[in-house]
């Protein structure tokens, strides 16, 4: 089954996505983002911390 995001937090990992496949996304760190989960990871990163409806991490991530 798949998870299920709202609207506005599909189009702020659209928007993390667009800016990794241009070479512009940085981590917290600085360092350029090479890995796509991670892209997608910080883009649902960001999506919880504006308030919008994202599914909550894994137990394992924690």
């Amino acid at each position: 089954m798949a998870r299920r995001y709202s609207e506005k937090a599909q189009e702020k990992v659209g928007e993390v996505m667009h800016e990794f496949k241009r070479g512009k996304l940085k981590s917290g760190s600085g360092k350029t983002v090479t890995d796509p989960k991670q892209a997608v990871a910080i883009g649902l990163s960001e999506a919880r911390k504006k308030g919008m409806k994202v599914a909550s991490r894994a137990k394992a991530e924690r």
